[in-house]
């Protein structure tokens, strides 16, 4: 079997080595230079670097003509997924192609046919339009989001007062690749697992301490893991079943409101920080070595995924440094919280070491990030809440 993988994430983070036998299989890794020294070591196949600077698919298939046909083609990033597909339809490859994954990158499409399936989401249109017809043509007058359509990490977008704010702002951004979108009020939850031929394998929901825009503004983020309740399952089917994902793993998101819970976007892919951690805590399951196995070896690579047990949680934060204006930062009011029997893993920064100047939530990258639990679902809340209030991060001149 010839398999190509369009590398993006490191291999300490999908275990490449230990998913694919290198010497069953014709491997070929396809990498930007930035990622070479991510790819695994001491495997037979191929490695092939790309610009990195250009179309992605353009540049996968133009350095892999003249091998072989594959016979997969794995992509873990969101970023590669509709690339991905590029590749496999110019290639001939069995997989998701164009058409399947767009809604679960274009947030009009994905929303229109969660809408369609009967699940209430944001009332939202796509910018052009909104634009075009102005701001009295939308059916919503609070709040209003505008957003990537195939964006991630919150980065991109912004929140205004009312759709006339909104579109008063939309000159600064790409009109045709964005948004606009009803904000709707209330605590914002996520469901990560992992499906067969639509079947779960695992399932695990959890609740966000912080939201995903704060920390793009620079604010802490968390979640902390809940109960998943049947009613959360049957609307996790529900809406990946909308989206036509089927096999492989899933992040869907969602708003929770005293009329229900409102759909707010999905990923057909592991849910970013720590929450591949988190969720092999709880199950058992390393969703992304099993997406690479599945793909290998079918339904003979499913596991048996554990049900954790009465207040067996399990919770992850990150503290963001990418809006600082500087590469370094001072760290205060985190030590009472390091030494705290709930913390399970805590990664911080030196004075020293530099963070990233762009959105992530890699432990590596970032001022502070961790794992907690287990513990009960409100004990993982009160710590992320109080830490989030007491923990300062500051900008620090560049040591010499």
């Amino acid at each position: 079997m010839h398999i190509l993988v369009m590398h993006r994430v490191p291999d300490s983070f999908v275990r490449y080595a230990e998913q694919i036998d290198h010497e069953v299989h014709d491997v070929t890794y396809v990498s930007a230079p930035d990622r070479l020294a991510t790819l695994p070591e001491g495997v037979r196949g191929r490695r092939i670097r790309r610009r990195g600077t250009g179309d992605t698919a353009d540049e996968v298939l133009a350095a892999v003509a003249g091998l072989p046909r594959p016979d997969a083609v794995i992509a873990l990033s969101e970023y590669d997924l509709l690339p991905a597909a590029r590749v496999r339809e110019a290639l001939g490859v069995d997989g998701p192609d164009v058409q399947a994954v767009l809604p679960t990158r274009d947030k009009v499409v994905m929303k229109s046919a969660v809408a369609a399936a009967g699940l209430r989401v944001p009332r939202f249109a796509p910018l052009a339009t909104a634009l075009a017809q102005g701001a009295d043509s939308l059916p919503w007058s609070g709040r209003t989001i505008l957003k990537p359509l195939a964006g991630a990490s919150s980065e991109g977008v912004t929140a205004y007062p009312g759709p006339a704010e909104a579109l008063a702002a939309a000159g600064s951004v790409d009109v045709d690749s964005f948004e606009a979108e009803e904000f709707v009020e209330g605590p914002i939850i996520h469901v990560d697992g992992l499906l067969a031929a639509g079947a779960l394998v695992a399932v695990q929901a959890s609740r966000y301490v912080g939201t995903c825009l704060g920390y793009a503004a620079g604010r802490p983020l968390g979640s902390v893991q809940t109960d998943t309740t049947p009613e959360v399952t049957e609307w996790t089917l529900a809406c990946l079943r909308a989206v036509g994902i089927a096999d492989g793993p899933f992040h869907l998101e969602g708003i929770a409101t005293p009329e229900g819970l409102v759909f707010l976007e999905v990923g057909a892919r592991v849910g970013g920080a720590d929450v591949v951690d988190t969720f092999e805590l709880a199950t058992g399951v390393h969703m992304p070595s099993v997406q690479v196995r599945m793909t290998v070896d079918g339904s003979a690579a499913l596991p048996a995924a554990r049900t954790p047990g009465h207040g067996e949680r399990y919770g992850w934060f990150a503290v963001p440094g990418h809006t600082l204006g500087t590469r370094y930062c001072r760290i205060e009011g985190e030590k009472p919280f390091r030494d705290d029997p709930v913390v399970r893993r805590w990664a911080q920064r030196s004075p020293h070491e530099p963070v990233k100047d762009v959105i992530t939530y890699a432990d590596a990258d970032v001022p502070i990030a961790g794992v907690v639990g287990p513990a009960p679902t409100d004990v993982l809340e009160r710590f992320l809440t109080d830490f989030f209030a007491s923990v300062r991060i500051t900008p620090a001149e560049e040591p010499s």
